[in-house]
């Protein structure tokens, strides 16, 4: 099948996206015919009030909830069009998540936790050892790797959820407002670094942000105001 995303460099893109929730009696549209396309290497913001439909857009993007109507195309592949084994293997291996929260576990050490995607994917022991303290080292925390998260400060945690969203190589990196939790100087620490995956590494990220100097850190923005693209700003 000729894959045509492949070929212009698109890593992301979605087809009249639409996603209606049934509230009871009522139906409320919360993404309305949504186009996007997103290429490999770009820092991509989504700005909007709250219940604008953002985090409705980067679950759709990311697999953790399906469309009314319309398509996501993750490196080509139109991934709405899989049962939900194939999804969650698509979501596992194509897609990385960062969170406000963390989500970490604290149970287990740093190393565990930036191991966990590349042990769902079937990963050998030592391939994935050797590729998390790679990643550990990177972002400059190799030093905590047998530490528990609960014992690291909120930017090193953060540090730690972004190696483990970079474990399985993932097509894109999706960050739903990973500095909410920081103060503002490691929050932008967190942002630069985002930001120089995409540059140096050729990473694809794409983060949910109420923060505008953040978003003017990366790509370009995309304003969304009930449930549709307001605007679009392009930064550098």
């Amino acid at each position: 099948m000729y894959n045509h995303d492949m070929d212009s460099g698109l890593v992301l893109r979605t087809e009249n996206l639409s996603k209606v929730y049934n509230g009871g009696y009522v139906r409320v549209a919360a993404l309305k015919s949504v186009n996007i396309s997103i290429r490999k290497g770009e820092f991509v913001t989504i700005i909007g009030p709250s219940g604008s439909g953002k985090s409705t857009l980067l679950h759709l993007l990311g697999a953790l909830d399906r469309p009314t109507s319309g398509k996501v195309y993750v490196d080509g592949i139109d991934i709405y069009s899989y049962g939900d084994s194939e999804l969650a293997m698509i979501r596992n291996r194509k897609i990385g998540f960062i969170f406000q929260a963390f989500n970490l576990i604290n149970r287990t050490t740093v190393l565990r936790n930036v191991e966990m995607p590349a042990i769902i994917a079937g990963i050998p022991s030592d391939v994935r050892v050797a590729k998390a303290m790679q990643l550990l080292r990177m972002l400059g925390i190799e030093d905590k790797a047998n530490f528990k998260p609960i014992s690291l400060s909120g930017g090193q945690q953060q540090r730690v959820a972004i190696a483990r969203a970079l474990i399985n190589d993932p097509a894109v990196i999706l960050a739903d407002e990973p500095t909410g939790n920081l103060d503002s100087k490691t929050g932008l620490e967190v942002i630069e670094l985002l930001s120089t995956l995409c540059t140096k590494y050729h990473k694809t990220v794409v983060m949910v942000t109420h923060n505008l100097e953040h978003a003017s850190m990366s790509t370009r923005s995309i304003y969304i105001r009930d449930g549709m693209i307001e605007k679009e700003v392009v930064y550098q």
